[in-house]
């Protein structure tokens, strides 16, 4: 039945076509050689396995593992691996990093560069409390890692007490060995994130949106007058409440809501009816049932955090790696070379694993076994072939 579809003409083997009537059967090195010549030769453009296999049956080539030997060889093209299209589909399941108290996890970022302001600030340190969303700025002239120290001093450590854990990027005012020496002194673990994953450190980026958004808006043509602009920025933002916790970050801070100005233009109840004979006794009901606000203010924003976890980890493709495997790595835009412009390739490689280090964090090292610095998350990482 089989042989019914082959026929040898001038001693050569062919079989009838769907698409073409006679395709000429190629042994190994022929395949080989056509494979090549259809994918990355003169007329070839680097497609994928259907195109290349339906280009190859629409000449007139046949062998029974086509599709397969295709698949295989497009798979290690260098080229394709090199200049593949970056990769979107998260690597790994989101885990959330609990904070189950005010002030004992804080994210710490950098923005900038702005427009210069008084004193020749240019940049903006932002610090935000992962549990009740409130957050500390102060604008900088330049991010050296001693300005980061005092900022953490001045406007978190000797106001909200240590913290447990702080969480940042891997700039170099974060990873500056005084300011870790500063932060182990006091018993603060420091927790940075891999290298060009900003989602780790994620409270802190969204922090920067919010505070980078409502200063545009405020400014007009002014630009350079965004550190005067900053306190009512984060006023306003400290009294607003927040859809994961549904309470106000000065409320879950301080256990009541703070006195706004439109309460003194258009008078508010408790500013009609404020009687500074009970107002001791009130602030003191609330600071009892504070805790009893941050309870729910936790529940609702479990489950928030939950509901998200739920919808990202349903478009998650799992790429672990174990150690001594052979990897690219995503060229970020940091990285690339200016000179070659748009055709700089988007992964870089390969590195071998050098640790798993769970999560989907990696330590990675060259070929010739010599470590690469921080950590890489797998969502930046894909598998090399050879």
């Amino acid at each position: 039945m089989q042989a019914s579809r082959y026929v040898v003409i001038a001693d050569q083997l062919y079989k009838r076509g769907f698409s073409t009537p006679l395709l000429k059967f190629l042994d190994s090195a022929e395949a080989n050689y056509v494979m090549r010549e259809v994918h990355e030769g003169i007329c070839g453009m680097h497609s994928g396995v259907r195109t290349t296999v339906s280009k190859l049956l629409r000449v007139g080539y046949y062998w029974p593992t086509m599709n397969t030997d295709c698949a295989m060889f497009i798979k290690k093209c260098q080229p394709c691996q090199k200049h593949g299209d970056l990769i979107h589909q998260p690597a790994e399941q989101l885990h959330n990093i609990p904070s189950a108290w005010p002030f004992t996890t804080w994210g710490a970022d950098i923005l900038g560069p702005f427009p210069v302001a008084k004193g020749q600030c240019k940049f903006l340190i932002v610090a935000v409390d992962l549990f009740s969303k409130w957050i500390e700025a102060e604008p900088l002239a330049c991010i050296s890692a001693h300005q980061v120290q005092k900022f953490l001093w001045r406007n978190i450590i000797t106001r909200f007490g240590v913290p447990h854990t702080l969480v940042t990027d891997n700039g170099l005012q974060f990873t500056d060995q005084k300011l870790n020496e500063f932060l182990t002194g006091l018993g603060i673990q420091h927790k940075t994130t891999s290298v060009e994953h900003s989602q780790t450190n994620g409270q802190a980026e969204s922090a920067n949106k919010v505070i980078l958004k409502e200063l545009k808006k405020r400014l007009g043509e002014a630009k350079g007058a965004w550190a005067e602009q900053l306190p009512e920025v984060l006023w306003a933002y400290r009294c607003t409440p927040q859809s994961t916790t549904q309470e106000t970050p000065f409320r879950l801070v301080y256990g009541s809501d703070a006195m706004i100005p439109v309460e003194i233009g258009e008078p508010s109840f408790r500013r009609d009816h404020f009687n500074e004979a009970n107002n001791e006794a009130e602030l003191r009901t609330s600071l009892d049932v504070v805790e009893e606000i941050r309870d729910r203010a936790l529940i609702v924003a479990e489950a928030t955090k939950q509901r998200y976890k739920r919808r990202f980890d349903s478009k998650v493709k799992p790429r672990e790696f174990r150690q001594g495997d052979l990897v690219w790595r995503a060229t970020g835009d940091a990285r690339k070379d200016p000179r070659q412009g748009k055709f700089a390739p988007n992964w870089d490689g390969p590195f071998r694993i050098r640790h798993n280090l769970n999560n989907g964090a990696y330590k990675l090292e060259y070929l010739s076994g010599e470590p690469i610095p921080r950590t890489w998350n797998s969502s930046h990482l894909k598998v090399y072939y050879s």
